[in-house]
């Protein structure tokens, strides 16, 4: 698996014993699972207009990667929204 910095970081630091699991607290399984619900919840429905080109592209992305054109789309803007996709231009 490939880490980066941070993750090798943390990794390195449990294997050497510098740092310890611990469990949590019920409490805190139940905010997890609260934030996991409302995290998968899809609740907003839209529509689009596509050009014939780009639907047909999303749509061949989105066999080749074996997901519903609508997964990869909705993936798509989320990536967009938080800062993972960059223009290349710039």
């Amino acid at each position: 698996m490939k880490y980066d910095k941070e993750e090798k970081a943390i990794v390195d630091a449990y294997e050497k014993g510098r740092m310890a699991l611990s469990t949590p607290t019920k409490k805190e399984v139940e905010a997890i699972k609260a934030t996991a619900r409302k995290t998968l919840v899809k609740d907003k429905r839209i529509t689009i207009r596509l050009y014939a080109h780009d639907y047909q592209g999303i749509q061949k992305r989105a066999i080749e990667m074996g997901i519903p054109y609508q997964t990869l789309i909705s993936g798509i803007i989320h990536r967009y929204i938080e800062g993972d996709l960059i223009s290349k231009t710039g």
